[in-house]
């Protein structure tokens, strides 16, 4: 296998939305593209699942942050509105152990260590990085700083204040102009397209929704404000952290803390950087539609940020209205369980955390259930979700065993709290189908898949869009694995053949696309 020089893309402004669909339909999973794809995996090239600058010094994080005892229900509920809250390192540290951290780690059968995340990923490739970018803190200098997880360490890119880069590629946010601390995610392409090819470009914003899900309950429960900045001009961000927009690009901006009373100096001149990285694996392919898709949907001016932020677009198609009958949710706004003494505080959830590999035939309750989709469906404290839209995507069920719910197909009405039936019936082997034949989804309790209408989406943000709907559809499938878990349950993602999944919830999702599915259900439990 050869290492490639990356040879140009063709370049789409973000207003040319059939760069979008060229992309989207180009990915989509069909029996063709998947049982005739001779890709195969070179296990001895595999990516090494962490970033690590060798000749940096690390700078230890403390590990003695305090649990705040808040239940993973309480944890997902929109925050309260917080004054200026100033984090302290201990609280950056817990955000980042519980977004990203390393929160155990197995033995290998031929050797060597597996390493489990605080959020899912898919195929645990980790392919995920964050930074920090932040003013003087108690214990830690102004500086850009990247988050070691194998290390639970910072290591600093850069020495003083440049929050005020990220202040104007954020268009004079005002969350970041008055944040003290602000993290960015990215991903490192070749981490994930090892093995999923050019369907990775989905997957950065999966794996960083599932990321950010964990890290906007942990700063829920440590009463720290947050707010995810999706909407950037891109060249900056990528400049400010050092970044070979070819191989590893910013995805979102985090806000951390308040200090409303904040004023900036001018961020010192912005150097290049060339800080030596281990080598990822002895050589890696190029998939040009993830370059192509992510330069389509790049802000290149303050300009193109602003088009997208005074655009009123069309609203999100919600399907055809109720027509079925209606299932309200049980329990009310409370997120009692059965046994409310059960639900785990969203340390333990996080740390108890994973991805079921198998699910038994059992029921769980309509109450639990109930829990969940509330949990997944609170408010994001996010750019795209300013105004009355509501969210971009809606969540679709095959419900195969669930107690007080008749099995068959659905679709939820947040704002009725209630489940529409679309179809009763016994769908389980549907469900295999349409997950790429895995037993997962057959014996799961219930599959809940994330459907948006791209057009309107499109129209208002444009190739930006894609991204969001990807992420916010992630963020609330990330949503859905902390309510299982905190209800001692299982969850698990799980990939689909697009236009089956759509055709299989029409007429009420014609049109729609997949963006994500997360599978639910009692897990087998291993042998001790």
């Amino acid at each position: 296998m050869q290492d490639t020089e990356f040879p140009p893309v063709t370049v789409h402004s973000n207003r040319d939305v059939q760069a979008a669909w060229r992309y989207h339909q180009g990915t989509n999973h069909s029996h063709q593209s998947v049982y005739q794809n001779s890709h195969h995996m070179e296990w001895d090239n595999q990516p090494i699942p962490f970033k690590v600058y060798t000749t940096l010094r690390p700078r230890q994080l403390p590990t003695d942050f305090s649990a705040t005892g808040m239940t993973a229900f309480e944890a997902l509920a929109e925050p309260e509105k917080q004054g200026d809250v100033f984090p302290t390192v201990q609280d950056l540290a817990a955000l980042l152990y519980y977004s990203a951290g390393v929160i155990r780690t197995g033995d290998l059968p031929g050797g060597g260590k597996m390493y489990f995340r605080a959020a899912a990923c898919t195929g645990a490739l980790y392919h995920i990085e964050l930074y920090l970018v932040c003013g003087p803190a108690a214990g830690l200098e102004a500086g850009v700083y990247h988050y070691g997880a194998h290390d639970f360490s910072l290591r600093q890119l850069r020495e003083g204040d440049y929050r005020q880069v990220l202040v104007e590629a954020a268009g004079g946010d005002a969350a970041v102009a008055q944040a003290p601390a602000i993290l960015v995610l990215s991903s490192v392409f070749w981490r994930n397209s090892w093995k999923y090819q050019a369907r990775a470009y989905r997957h950065c914003f999966w794996d960083s929704g599932t990321i950010l899900a964990n890290l906007l309950a942990t700063g829920s429960a440590r009463k720290v404000p947050q707010r995810l900045v999706s909407a950037f001009v891109d060249g900056p961000v990528n400049r400010l952290l050092g970044l070979d927009e070819n191989t590893e690009v910013a995805l979102q901006m985090v806000a951390v803390g308040r200090d409303s009373q904040q004023r900036l100096p001018m961020a010192p001149e912005l150097t290049t950087l060339d800080w030596e990285v281990q080598p990822y694996s002895h050589s890696r392919v190029d998939y040009p539609a993830i370059r192509e898709i992510h330069a389509a949907s790049t802000l290149a001016t303050l300009q193109d940020l602003v088009d997208i932020k005074q655009s009123p677009g069309s609203p999100p198609a919600t399907g055809l209205g109720v027509r079925g009958p209606l299932f309200n949710l049980e329990n009310g706004s409370e997120y009692q369980a059965a046994d409310i003494t059960a639900v785990r505080s969203i340390e333990e959830t996080i740390q108890r955390r994973g991805s079921s590999r198998r699910f038994r035939r059992a029921p769980i309750g309509f109450a639990q259930l109930s829990n969940m989709l509330r949990g997944a469906v609170t408010g994001i404290p996010a750019d795209f979700a300013d105004g009355n839209q509501g969210p971009l995507n809606q969540l679709y069920l095959i419900v195969n065993d669930v107690d007080g719910l008749p099995s068959g197909s659905y679709v939820y009405h947040p704002d009725l709290e209630a489940l529409e039936q679309l179809a009763e019936g016994d769908f389980r082997d549907q469900a295999g189908q349409l997950d790429l034949g895995q037993e997962l989804a057959a014996d799961a309790s219930v599959n809940v898949y994330f459907l948006t209408d791209l057009a309107p989406v499109l129209d208002r943000y444009g190739n930006r869009g894609y991204r969001v709907a990807q992420m916010e559809a992630a963020i609330m499938g990330g949503r859905l694995y902390l309510g299982a878990y905190a209800q001692r349950l299982g969850a698990t993602g799980l990939t689909f053949f697009d236009d089956d999944v759509t055709r299989f919830f029409s007429p009420h999702a014609q049109g729609k696309s997949v963006m994500f599915l997360t599978a639910l259900g009692r897990p087998v439990r291993r042998q001790a």
